[in-house]
């Protein structure tokens, strides 16, 4: 198959969806790859180091889509891109759906077969193409956040880990999954008071015997949650639903009873965000603010760290891609992890959770 990898174009993005070593591997697998010019220099690839890993360079998007039979990218397809897209042409990337009418309607109309990185599963019903970017998006929340604080950036001026004699920053993680878990560590290490909120006590008790005593853990009510946001200095949102919108947990009057300068960092903003007051941010400019509160809403944060982000993502795709590659859509009737894994094919929806989400007639996969 020839497998096509087009440059991100979205705001300040600079991952890529093969890295070089995963090109060698489809190549060995008798494929052949075709990667649009410089779509690897934000991790510092070259197109001559594609070129020895066995890939073929395009001049431009235009010419991979057209040629390519399937395309690999990271972001979900801008408008552009899903314009390019067509009929029987297999899609593999985030695409993040539930959130985005638009984007859904673009690629039924292409008549493509798309599968998300995000509703892929395992056999332990974990998500393992979402789990290395949640990773890396938990620890990057505490940077942002503490980021945030700072005076000079409209924050309370609070430092995360305090120092003797004066009290730490008390961070709350709604959500004890990936991210949750990930930014407490991140938050723990720097010193800060931890508190997560969940509503599955086996997770609960699961992280209290991780962090041995160094968190507070809280099954999540909203009687929990009005008392710990009001204490917080920061806020990290880290509800998954998958492939449905993130429920709307913190309220706008929930969030005027918090601290002025205290920050909320939305990490389920792909899926709509979990506060009533979110919207879509860029590395350009990444933060708002309402109520005194500062937003930081960033898409796409793990494409601030393209190299690591990058070959993790890859890590975890490369086998369900080969399968693709090598199989088509028998792959995915094989596997059914990797059939969790369709949200769009010929114009149908066939994720359930994104045609609920958007009101949209739903079709199983293997129906459609």
């Amino acid at each position: 198959m020839l497998v096509g990898v087009p440059r991100e174009i979205k705001a300040q993005e600079y991952r890529v969806g093969l890295t070089p070593s995963s090109v060698r591997e489809y190549v060995a697998a008798g494929h052949s790859v075709l990667i649009e010019r410089e779509a690897g220099a934000g991790i510092g690839a070259s197109d001559e180091i594609y070129q020895r890993a066995g890939a073929s360079i395009a001049a431009s998007a235009e010419e991979v889509f057209e040629r390519a039979a399937m395309i690999v990218k990271v972001k979900e397809p801008q408008p552009q891109e899903w314009q390019q897209l067509r009929e029987g042409q297999i899609l593999f990337t985030y695409l993040h759906l539930a959130a985005d009418r638009e984007q859904t309607e673009g690629l039924l109309r292409s008549g493509c077969t798309a599968v998300a990185y995000e509703t892929v599963t395992d056999e332990r019903g974990g998500l393992p193409l979402l789990a290395p970017m949640s990773e890396v998006a938990g620890r990057l929340s505490v940077e942002a956040a503490g980021s945030a604080l700072k005076r000079p950036a409209g924050g309370r001026g609070v430092l995360i880990g305090g120092v003797p004699g004066v009290e730490p920053a008390r961070i709350v993680v709604i959500g004890g999954g990936i991210v949750g878990t990930q930014a407490a560590r991140m938050a723990v290490g720097l010193g800060a008071e931890v508190t997560i909120l969940d509503r599955s006590l086996p997770r609960l008790k699961e992280l209290d015997d991780m962090f041995a005593g160094r968190v507070r853990t809280r099954f999540s009510t909203s009687e929990a949650l009005d008392q710990e946001i009001v204490a917080a200095d920061v806020v990290i949102g880290a509800v998954l639903i998958p492939g449905a919108s993130a429920p709307k947990l913190v309220t706008r009057p929930m969030l005027k009873t918090m601290k002025k300068g205290a920050v909320v960092v939305d990490v389920a903003i792909d899926q709509g965000g979990c506060f009533e007051t979110s919207h879509p941010t860029t590395h350009d400019h990444p933060t708002f603010v309402v109520d005194s509160v500062i937003h930081y809403c960033v898409a796409n944060m793990p494409g601030a760290v393209p190299l690591t982000s990058s070959h993790a993502l890859n890590n975890a795709t490369l086998r369900f891609g080969l399968a693709l590659a090598s199989e088509g859509l028998s792959a995915i009737r094989r596997d059914p992890h990797l059939r969790a894994g369709l949200n769009i094919h010929r114009g149908k929806v066939t994720c359930e959770a994104v045609a609920n989400s958007l009101a949209l007639a739903y079709q199983a996969p293997l129906e459609a």
